[in-house]
C-alpha cells in the first residue's frame, strides 16, 4: 500500500494567527511536525497543503515538500482531497497528520498506518480515558467502538451513559475513549466524503467525523497509549514546551 501523509496548514487561526510558523525552540511549529512525520516509516511520501506562500516557502526553505490549496477550504479532510490531488503517485491511502502537534510522535502514524489493507474505508486513534477531567470535559470527543474495533458513535458528551453507577465510580465500571483527531483514508472514499453535505449529527455535535458515520462509511479505530498534545493557543504552547524542551 502506498501511503500519502499530508499535513495541513492554514496561516489563518481564530486563536491563534500564524500558529504554523512560531518558533519553538529554534523550529518552527509546522518544520517540527514535519521533521517528526518523517519518522514513521509507512509513510511513502509527506507534503504540507497550506492556503498561504508564506507557510509554503518556509516549508520549501527546510527542503520539505509543500502544495498550495484553497483558502476557501472549511475541514483539513477537504484540504487533503485538494493536495492528494495535486500530488504525483500512486496512493491508496492518505493520513491526515495534525499541523498543530510539533512534538507529535511517529508511533501513532505508524500505528495507523498498520491496518490501512486495502479493505479500510477510513481509520482514526482512540486512547482509553484514564482521567475524570477528561471523561466529562466536552472538548474532548469520545468514541464508543464495536466488537471489530470500529466506530459506532463519537461525541462530547460521555458516551456509554452508566445507568445505576455513581460517575465517580464511571472508569472502574467501563473502558471509555477519546478520540485523537488523526485520519487515514482510502482514496477513493476521500474523494466521496468530501463530496458529502454537512449532516445532522455532525451540527449537533460539530464533529465532522459523524457525517461520515451518518452516511455509511466504516471507520476503523486504532487504540493507542499515544496523547495528542495540539496547540490551539499561547497557553497551549507554553505547556508543551515545557513539557518537551525544558
Amino acid at each position: 500500500m502506498q501511503i500519502l501523509g499530508i499535513i495541513p496548514a492554514r496561516y489563518a487561526s481564530t486563536r491563534f494567527p500564524a500558529k504554523a510558523l512560531v518558533d519553538i525552540g529554534g523550529k518552527s511549529m509546522i518544520r517540527r511536525v514535519y521533521e517528526q512525520s518523517l519518522k514513521a516509516k509507512q509513510l511513502d511520501h509527506l507534503v504540507v497543503a497550506t492556503d498561504d506562500e508564506r507557510i509554503m516557502d518556509h516549508v520549501l526553505s527546510f527542503g520539505g515538500n509543500a502544495v498550495m490549496t484553497s483558502t476557501e477550504h472549511h475541514s483539513g479532510t477537504d484540504r487533503c482531497f485538494e493536495a492528494f490531488s495535486k500530488t504525483q503517485g500512486d496512493f491508496q491511502y492518505v493520513i491526515n497528520i495534525q499541523g498543530d502537534e510539533p512534538f507529535i510522535s511517529p508511533e501513532p502514524i505508524e500505528e495507523l498506518a498498520g491496518v490501512l489493507d486495502g479493505d479500510t474505508e477510513l481509520a482514526t486513534l482512540v486512547k482509553v480515558i484514564d482521567s475524570m477531567d477528561i471523561l466529562f470535559n466536552p472538548n474532548v470527543p469520545k468514541a464508543i467502538l464495536n466488537k471489530r474495533d470500529e466506530v459506532m458513535y463519537f461525541s462530547r458528551q460521555t458516551i456509554p451513559y452508566l445507568r445505576n453507577v455513581e460517575q465517580d465510580n464511571w472508569l472502574k465500571f467501563h473502558t471509555f475513549y477519546k478520540h485523537i483527531g488523526i485520519y487515514a483514508y482510502r482514496t477513493d472514499v476521500l474523494a466521496e466524503i468530501t463530496k458529502l453535505s454537512v449532516s445532522a449529527l455532525e451540527k449537533a455535535e460539530s464533529l465532522e467525523q459523524l457525517r461520515w458515520l451518518e452516511n455509511g462509511f466504516s471507520i476503523k479505530a486504532v487504540i493507542t497509549s499515544d496523547d495528542s498534545h495540539g496547540v490551539d493557543t499561547p497557553d497551549d504552547l507554553d505547556r508543551v514546551t515545557k513539557k518537551f524542551l525544558l
